[in-house]
This record gives C-alpha cells, structure tokens and sequence, in this order.
C-alpha cells in the first residue's frame, strides 16, 4: 500500500493532534517532542505535523509518497532520473523519528517531494526536523544536493 504524505508546520503540536484527531476520526501513531505523525486508512494519508513556533502555523514543510519497500524507493528514484528530473537518493537515514531510505525530487514551484519507505523507528537529535525552504534543507539536516543520479550519504 503506497499513501501520500502531507508533512505541516504547527506552532502548538497539541492543538494540532487534538484537531486532526478528530478530523480523521484517529489517534497519532507517534507522538515524540515536537512531532507527531498519523497513519490514516481513510483516505490513505500519512499527515506529519512539525512544531516551529518561527514557521507560520499550517505552511507545508514537504510532501511525500510512503511506499513499503527499498526497492519500490528505487524504482521511483530510476522512473524519476529517466524522465529527466534531478534526484537526490538517502539510504539508511535517521530522520523524522524512523530511519528510512527515500528519493528527493523538487516539484516546478520548489516544493520538496520525497518517495521512502520506513526500515524501523529511532530517535535522533532535537533539532533536526526539516525546514520549510526547499531549496535547502530537508527532513534531518542538509537535503542532498539534486543531481540527475546518484546517492548521498547526508540525513533526509
């Protein structure tokens, strides 16, 4: 099952969890400081919501395609280079509370879009949820640069 991602900025995490709880009739699948995810069945949507009190509250931080495997991750990232778009590959990265491997590809307005797949939960530093420019930071620290292939050792 693939499901998109719609990654949000919020300046009060618990205002947000107790709004969107109830807006998709469910509870968070992970709560940590500062973040929160839902899984939700109907419709399928994995909503990330970030607290930064310096973001204006409900702005996109990213947007994502969640699909089950690595090598769905790099049938993605092989589909997107061959229809010529600039890709950025992470494998094994620790971010957003999971570590994951993914593909990062800009949309035409500079929205960030990444396809991963979830290998297992983690913790990583405060601090190091993706900012909201795209141009040059993603979900952990520094995105990798877009290239048209190739992959990148630096978090998210």
């Amino acid at each position: 099952m693939s499901r998109v991602q719609l990654a949000l900025n919020v300046s009060d995490l618990e205002e947000a969890i107790s709004f969107y709880s109830k807006l998709f009739a469910t509870t968070p699948a992970k709560v940590r400081p500062g973040y929160a995810n839902f899984a939700i069945a109907d419709p399928p949507l994995k909503l990330v919501l970030i607290e930064d009190a310096q973001q204006t509250p409900g702005t996109l931080n990213h947007l994502g395609v969640e699909v089950e495997t690595t090598e769905q991750v790099g049938a993605a990232q092989a589909r997107l280079a061959g229809e010529g778009l600039a890709t950025a590959v992470e494998e094994q990265t620790a971010c957003c509370y999971a570590v994951q491997d993914k593909v990062w590809v800009d949309g035409p307005g500079g929205e960030p879009w990444e396809v991963y797949t979830v290998l297992s939960d983690t913790e990583h530093p405060d601090g190091q949820l993706r900012s909201p420019e795209p141009s040059g930071v993603a979900c952990c620290a520094t995105r990798p640069d877009l290239a048209i292939a190739g992959p990148s050792s630096s978090c998210c």
